[in-house]
């Protein structure tokens, strides 16, 4: 006896919906009402109890609500600037002047001093926020400060 003969190779295609007595009719084995029992519907984002791909991505960063746009700047920073001629020693340093030589992006809509590093050049400087060892090291130096009094976003 030839084993193909005992065993079937080729398996014929369950044709569902054919009548009880094919034990695939009536609901061809969708089962009983519900959602998935109907025609045409598939579950948005369902992977069938897979751990979905959103959730098997990692987040990445915040989106703070309240973010404040403030553009932050040493003394060092402004020295540099001054020692390569990006700065202008007569010109008024405020935040559109610093967005126009791209020291700053567009994005920015404050302009905060801090103290760290050394001036020696009498400098204009218009800000919205300073630290008072950069208010102490520019007043030293023999420049002037604006701090303008908008509101705080």
């Amino acid at each position: 006896m030839k084993l193909n003969t005992l065993i079937k190779i080729n398996k014929n295609k369950i044709r569902v919906g054919r009548g009880i007595g094919s034990g695939k009719g009536k609901t061809s084995g969708r089962g009983v009402k519900g959602q998935k029992s109907r025609s045409g519907v598939a579950i948005k984002s369902f992977e069938g109890g897979q751990m979905p791909l959103y959730r098997r991505l990692p987040k990445r960063g915040f989106n703070r609500i309240g973010k404040k746009n403030i553009a932050i700047l040493n003394i060092s920073d402004i020295s540099s600037f001054l020692k390569s001629k990006r700065i202008n020693l007569k010109d008024k340093i405020d935040i559109k002047y610093l967005a126009e030589r791209k020291i700053i992006g567009k994005k920015y809509s404050k302009l905060k001093i801090l103290g760290k590093g050394e001036l020696s050049e009498k400098i204009n400087i218009a800000t919205d926020f300073i630290s008072k060892s950069a208010k102490s090291k520019v007043e030293k130096a023999g420049g002037s400060i604006v701090i303008s009094k908008l509101k705080n976003i």
